[in-house]
């Protein structure tokens, strides 16, 4: 048997009995190693104050620290930004194939997806397998051996006229906006938003549902411009509290400009301009004062103007007012 030691296992030590351990009463100068422990507070004191750091942008007395480099920030203050929504993408720009069969109503796209790895679509006489290959809304694209286009996207604006409901249809027969944009395209369109029976203006009509979406959306807010006409004279202070915005039964409500037509001649008559997609909005508002609306005209909306468009007749947007819509949104 060796007169050799046994080695003998380790014993852990306390935080107290650890020779290693720095404490308060060393004086002695010796720097920590790379990686040794550090509380937070004594990296706090290590670091220099930016207001006395040598050469550095912004420092000295009575000036605050560097921008940029303070403290968390508050939300919603101004550092903060809005999520921005992304744009509306262009009707005639190219699209997948699998969603352009789907939208042609063939099938929906996983399916189309089976169709196109199955060699059943030529897309201008060429047979297309590879998933995500892009078609133009012109292209001919052949399923099974018939040819397929997609539904075609309009957009029409109409000068809407008194005694015409705002719905796309009545149980008792009566007259609807319907009826009046029947005959403008093949494809059944619909109104973006509401209108009352008695009210007048502009009104949007399209078979995208992705903007009709977009412009019913509760964060959307383009400019629109009323001409109203009361049954009582308009006070001041009122046109006032519209503009810095009141707080009704159904939620706050804000104007962004209420003026007088003519104040001396026209007192029951005001030109508001509201940022708000929020139907029945203003009409709640005038309602909140107690006033009575006796006519309510929509005279702009959003880039769309009442401009060589008489009353009761419509008209489809141009290019142009296409693209102003769809950045406005």
């Amino acid at each position: 048997m060796s007169d050799r030691p046994r080695s003998r296992r380790p014993q852990r030590t306390g935080r107290s009995e650890n020779p290693n351990r720095r404490r308060p009463d060393d004086t002695g100068g010796e720097k920590r190693g790379y990686g040794s422990r550090r509380s937070l507070s004594d990296a706090g004191n290590d670091r220099p104050s930016p207001s006395r750091g040598p050469g550095r942008k912004g420092s000295g007395p009575g000036k605050g620290p560097i921008k940029g480099k303070g403290g968390p920030r508050r939300p919603g203050g101004p550092s903060a930004r809005p999520k921005r929504r992304p744009a509306l993408k262009d009707a005639d720009a190219p699209l997948r194939l699998n969603k352009f069969i789907a939208n042609s109503g063939v099938c929906v796209r996983r399916e189309a997806d089976l169709l196109i790895t199955a060699g059943a679509v030529t897309v201008n006489g060429t047979v297309v397998t590879e998933l995500g290959t892009k078609v133009h809304p012109t292209d001919e694209v052949i399923v099974e051996g018939q040819r397929i286009k997609p539904e075609k996207k309009h957009y029409v604006v109409l000068n809407k006229p008194k005694n015409f409901l705002g719905t796309v249809g009545d149980k008792q027969g009566r007259r609807t906006v319907m009826d009046l944009v029947k005959n403008a395209t093949r494809e059944v369109l619909y109104p973006v938003d509401k209108m009352e029976r008695m009210d007048t203006g502009l009104l949007l009509f399209t078979n995208d549902p992705e903007m009709a979406e977009r412009m019913r959306a509760s964060g959307t807010k383009f400019r629109q411009l009323y001409h109203v006409t009361l049954r009582q004279k308009m006070k001041a202070e009122h046109l006032a509290a519209m503009v810095e915005g009141v707080e009704t039964e159904r939620g706050f409500i804000k104007c962004s400009t209420a003026e007088f037509i003519d104040e001396a001649k026209k007192p029951k008559e005001i030109g508001v301009e509201m940022h708000s997609n929020r139907p029945k909005a203003l009409a709640m508002l005038l309602e909140h004062f107690g006033y009575t609306v006796e006519r309510l005209d929509r005279t702009v909306l959003g880039p769309l103007t009442k401009k060589d468009l008489p009353r009761g007749h419509w008209r489809t947007l141009d290019r142009e007012e296409l693209n102003l819509l769809r950045m406005s949104l």
